[in-house]
């Protein structure tokens, strides 16, 4: 049977669709490799959200094809959202690529598959608005101890500086029924943390049942044995609803974090990227989810340089940063994006002017994150154990405060034998700017 590499680029959404595919791969007897030249055929899941993603994918692509040059690859597949953006560009240009699937067409990976090893090229493409439900068996990709369940698709607010709606579609719900049974498999595998994303999770249900259902979602997955942990990505700030913030604050397993990501603070600046929220709006949201939930972990994502913003607003968007005093906080400058309103906007901010005011805000973040991590020195909690420190009696751990991949970690040093996936009471004895470090407590589960 054919050996696969698998390449997985871009988003955690993007990383469920790769672990879908490879799920439908094994079922069907397809054996994978981490090896490049032990592989007979390589599929790139690509993505192109700003300019780094799609160079990232372009030069991935091209990396991979010089190994079907060599002979000793058989077929190159290429999915995702560079697919779905740019396929016919793919095929035409690039003739090392046998076979180019959408971004909803990716359950057809295993025809792609075996059609480009017997000499065929194939586009595959349905569109954007359908919703893949296969029923197949995810392999993930994460250690087994967390996994991501992606609960919608596509987005319906068309920001102007985003391609998403157009590579995604409109924005689809999966039906609860299919996500609870997904995520009973996730946690009957061993999976103990679950992590919930979309492009805009707060909307949830909106289209399928009329109204939003994520509270409703939320509950009905803690009460599902085994998972431990429950996190909820890429709320949308003015989307949160009382119902909401109420689900979260009264069920255990639901960490107490948010991932807001609000782009800006300028009313003229949100307006020009057709946000639906003000300075005050976001102000009073975040105020609002403290004094309920006194203990949250608020992350957020803020885009510097956007065009037309001035240096006056700059500092507004700085202001604000020192006001909120965010958990956790990440900078993207400005990227323009073909097909997207922003792109051809007026004032287009020059690139060294956009990269010096993330920098600024990033330093700005830095100080206060160090502060708040000095905070919990001499504070217990519980943390997931990620991996042990190569030579050292030391383990990488995660708190609730921390989402994988996006945030710090906590390190414990300790003589006891770990394994990921452990559960430790840590007390925390010193910390840096976004990292923390402890010692165990007085107990741990297994």
């Amino acid at each position: 049977m054919k050996k696969i590499l698998f390449v997985s680029l871009g988003c955690d959404k993007n990383l469920v669709d790769s672990e879908v595919m490879l799920g439908l791969l094994a079922e069907k007897g397809y054996h994978f490799t981490d090896d490049e030249t032990q592989a007979d055929v390589i599929v790139v899941n690509t993505c192109c959200f700003i300019g780094d993603a799609k160079e990232e994918s372009v030069n991935t692509i091209l990396e991979m094809a010089e190994y079907k040059k060599e002979g000793s690859l058989k077929a190159l597949v290429v999915t995702g959202c560079l697919a779905e953006r740019y396929r016919q560009e793919i095929i035409d240009e690039i003739p090392e690529v046998d076979a180019v699937l959408g971004t909803a067409s990716y359950d057809g990976i295993v025809q792609a598959v075996e059609q480009a090893v017997a000499g065929k090229r194939e586009l595959l493409w349905g569109g954007t608005d359908r919703l893949v439900l296969t029923g197949a068996k995810r392999l993930l990709t994460t250690g087994g101890h967390y996994a991501h369940l992606k609960i919608a698709e596509g987005c319906d607010k068309h920001c102007t500086y985003c391609i998403i709606p157009k590579l995604r579609g409109s924005y689809r719900s999966v039906p609860m029924e299919r996500l609870l049974k997904e995520a009973e498999e996730l946690a009957e595998q061993g999976v103990k943390e679950l992590i919930l994303v979309a492009q805009e999770t707060t909307m949830y249900g909106t289209d399928l049942y009329g109204e939003k259902r994520l509270h409703e979602l939320l509950r009905k997955l803690c009460g599902i044995r085994g998972l431990r942990w429950i996190r909820v990505q890429y709320c949308y700030p003015e989307e949160i609803y009382e119902e909401l913030i109420r689900t979260i604050r009264e069920e255990p397993k639901i960490c107490h974090y948010l991932d807001l990501p609000i782009q800006h603070a300028s009313d003229r600046i949100l307006k020009r990227m057709g946000r639906r929220t003000t300075r005050e709006d976001l102000a009073d949201r975040i105020r609002k989810l403290r004094e309920e939930i006194p203990d949250i972990c608020l992350r957020t994502t803020l885009i510097s340089g956007f065009p037309g913003e001035t240096e006056a607003e700059y500092e507004e968007l700085m202001d604000f940063v020192d006001e909120m005093e965010f958990d956790r906080l990440g900078v993207f400058a400005y990227s323009p994006e073909e097909g997207t309103p922003a792109a051809d906007m007026e004032d287009q901010v020059p690139e060294e002017v956009k990269e010096a005011r993330r920098d600024g805000l990033m330093e700005l973040q830095q100080e206060i994150s160090f502060e708040k991590a000095e905070e919990m020195v001499g504070k217990e909690l519980w943390c997931m154990v990620e991996g042990k420190v190569a030579d050292e009696y030391a383990y990488v751990a995660r708190t609730y405060k921390d989402a994988p991949g996006v945030d710090g970690y906590l390190f414990i040093q300790t003589m006891e034998e770990l394994m990921s996936g452990d559960f430790v009471k840590v007390k925390v004895t010193g910390a840096d700017e976004y990292d923390l470090i402890g010692e165990i407590a007085d107990e741990f589960t297994k």
